[in-house]
């Protein structure tokens, strides 16, 4: 879907769309659409998928601040937390080394900026140990998005010269950046401005890559970039992109007001043969991927208020189950079995893509950002082996709660200073073993909750 689609889209849904009740703000569509903001929109979005997660509703997160506990543990977790070897807390603040986003990769946290399109930090410390300068700005919302066998993948501006008539002249690179010394391996151009994580993803043996038109998908060497194989698709099709056990995977459906069937295909991993699995009735957007199967939600109804989850296993094997979240979505994050999401009304669900249960609603601890503002919330970070859910606040709010329960097992709060509404990067928070790193407008935390 070319940017002028985009922003058609984009107006007549800003226009006609109450927002879960809010109607937007009259110059939101001008904010949103503004020449600098369009690239930056375009990166976010990723195109058709995101006037689909706009109608739907559901899309689907230094100062001296306290990093310390407030409150007791309520009732111990499922382990208590430890820290890795060598880790002490640590904070930094410096928005052009991480303002735009992390990814912690093993001991490493690499993060972008408005000066760095990637930096190094040693995740124990917080000390940086490279960096790569950005092409002309550094003003998007995307960060390094892999790490495997000793190189970092990530997204840089195609160019940093500027139009004769003095403007930007854009464009994207997908970049290879070696782990240990920073040295750029390769750069690839990509045929638009989408940096999500539909645009690049690891597969086995490649990075499949959105490239080189917006219609195909081709394998890039992971140590030199060049084309393996390439997959492509006809005019008027769109294709959503997903890996299970390191295998690419396409859903594909006409590019219809309409909704029509959304096909699903597997391609071989070393020739891109494609062969299809299953055709899922009706138009469904890919939410995320689990225990080897592609998790998906649809609207039903005329109207579209009903949701439907649907999951899709590597081999074709579906099953969907009706689904209705606990008023508007501020954040969601799929693990293991379960969908755990954030209402604007600041309540925690947990949801089983198995059974089709909600397994717990609680307060979720933390500040939600209201309907009627442009803050983001970071999605939920889960631990598995301490069987806690955490959640981070743009306030610096943070919270902990039981996996099994939902109880509140431990908060705490980090001094994020004032609130920066806006098309920036959305805060951050990630897991480093049992570590909790919390990142907001390049402000980095690094801190251990005790919860057992």
């Amino acid at each position: 879907m070319t940017t002028e689609r985009v922003e058609r889209k984009v107006r007549e849904t800003l226009d006609a769309v109450a927002l879960d009740g809010v109607r937007a703000p009259g110059d939101l569509v001008e904010k949103v659409l503004r020449r600098r903001g369009r690239r930056r929109f375009s990166q976010a979005a990723g195109a058709a998928v995101a006037v689909a997660a706009i109608t739907v509703g559901a899309v689907v997160g230094i100062g001296g601040g306290d990093t310390g506990e407030h409150d007791r543990p309520v009732r111990p977790a499922a382990s208590p937390a430890t820290p890795p070897e060598g880790w002490k807390p640590w904070q930094s603040g410096a928005p052009g080394d991480s303002g735009r986003g992390c990814l912690v990769a093993g001991s490493a946290l690499y993060c972008a900026g408005s000066k760095y399109d990637v930096a190094k930090f040693d995740a124990n410390t917080g000390k940086r140990l490279w960096t790569v300068t950005v092409n002309r700005e550094g003003d998007g919302i995307d960060h390094p998005f892999a790490a495997r066998d000793g190189v970092v993948y990530a997204y840089r501006n195609h160019t940093a010269e500027n139009l004769p008539d003095g403007d930007y002249a854009g464009g994207t690179d997908l970049m290879a950046v070696d782990a240990d010394n920073g040295e750029v391996l390769w750069t690839v151009e990509m045929p638009q401005d989408d940096r999500t994580g539909q645009a690049a993803m690891l597969i086995d043996g490649a990075v499949l890559a959105n490239t080189p038109s917006v219609r195909s998908v081709s394998a890039l060497d992971p140590l030199t970039g060049k084309e393996k194989w390439r997959h492509t698709w006809d005019k008027g099709i769109v294709c959503q992109r997903a890996v299970l056990s390191g295998a690419p995977y396409l859903l594909c459906t006409r590019d219809t007001e309409k909704p029509d069937d959304t096909d699903v295909f597997r391609l071989d991993p070393a020739t891109g043969n494609a062969r299809k699995v299953t055709t899922v009735p009706g138009r469904a957007e890919l939410i995320g991927t689990s225990e080897g199967r592609m998790v998906l939600m649809a609207a039903k109804g005329a109207a579209g208020e009903d949701l439907e989850l649907i999951t899709i296993s590597g081999s074709g094997q579906r099953t969907s189950h009706p689904y209705r979240s606990e008023g508007a979505v501020a954040a969601s994050e799929i693990s293991g079995d379960r969908l755990i999401s954030v209402s604007r009304q600041g309540k925690a669900s947990a949801y089983s893509l198995t059974t089709g249960k909600t397994l717990w609603t609680r307060p979720v601890g933390v500040k939600v950002p209201g309907q009627d503002t442009m803050q983001s919330m970071a999605s939920p970070a889960v631990s598995e082996g301490q069987g806690v859910v955490y959640f981070f606040s743009p306030t610096g709010d943070l919270s902990g709660l039981d996996l099994r329960t939902g109880e509140q097992v431990w908060r705490g709060h980090v001094d994020t200073g004032k609130p920066r509404p806006g098309f920036g990067g959305r805060p951050q928070l990630l897991l480093y073993e049992d570590v909790l790193v919390a990142q907001d407008g390049g402000k980095v935390f690094s801190l251990l909750p005790r919860v057992g």
